[in-house]
């Protein structure tokens, strides 16, 4: 059996109602075969960066995985495609966007998946959640909170509903 690896997914999307499929993902997401311990930063609203359309609702999540990269990819496709996701061109509006951000330490450049994520450090959907889950969080390119402070991009907390 092989240990599990902490990972962080990034969530979004701005077509269609994006704040219910957003919270319908990482609801999949917790009931994911080969995911645990799956926790959830804040909602965030963004406006696009290098794509059009309406504003992005964004999060993210940490998990721990049994599951290998490219089947943890496979998995997060799965899901983007039980939700309409479409891939018309680069950054065309979606109705989810699911991308694995990091997988532990590891470092991978493939067709398919390039670890960490290439552009994570550039976006501030994506550093402002990522922040909340782990502040401290070296990426290559230093601390999350570092980078985040660096940014000056739209983004916007969302409240959290009651109950």
């Amino acid at each position: 059996m092989t240990s599990p690896i902490e990972v962080y997914i990034g969530i979004g999307g701005n077509l269609g109602d994006a704040l219910a499929t957003v919270r319908a993902a990482i609801a999949e997401l917790r009931s994911a075969p080969g995911l645990s311990a799956v926790t959830s930063a804040a909602l965030y609203r963004s406006a696009p960066v290098e794509a059009s359309g309406p504003d992005f609702i964004n999060t993210v999540v940490r998990a721990s995985t049994t599951l290998a990269p490219l089947a943890l990819l496979d998995l997060l496709q799965a899901i983007e495609a039980r939700h309409g996701r479409e891939r018309p061109y680069r950054n065309a509006p979606r109705t989810l966007d699911l991308d694995l951000l990091l997988y532990g330490d590891i470092k991978l450049d493939t067709p398919r998946l390039t670890l960490p994520h290439p552009r994570m450090t550039e976006r501030a959907f994506v550093l402002a959640p990522l922040a909340e889950l782990a502040p401290a969080l070296r990426v290559p390119a230093g601390t999350v909170s570092e980078l985040l402070a660096a940014l000056d991009q739209r983004i916007e907390r969302l409240p959290v509903p009651p109950g």
